[in-house]
């Protein structure tokens, strides 16, 4: 984890992603590419898809349960992404 300038932080991992996830994303980072007029790489597809679609967090809620971490057996992968709707 390393700790940014602007207050965010930016943990590094290795997510194994099936080839048609890495289209969608690609998808996602031509249609960013276009609303902001500059390239746009995967990573801040992935960002960008990440911060507009996570719900709220619950630990932000007084009183509210957490449900327990589960895990796939042989580890927990990414297997899908949110269907990107639209077009570029």
């Amino acid at each position: 984890m390393q700790a940014l300038p602007d207050g965010e932080a930016e943990i590094s991992l290795v997510v194994r992603l099936p080839w048609e996830d890495v289209a969608r994303l690609g998808q996602e980072a031509g249609r960013l590419a276009a609303q902001m007029q500059r390239p746009v790489t995967l990573d801040e597809a992935v960002s960008n898809r990440l911060r507009s679609t996570r719900p709220a967090a619950a630990h932000a809620r007084p009183g509210a349960e957490q449900p327990a971490a589960t895990a796939a057996p042989g580890g927990a992968g990414v297997t899908s992404l949110p269907r990107i709707s639209g077009t570029a």
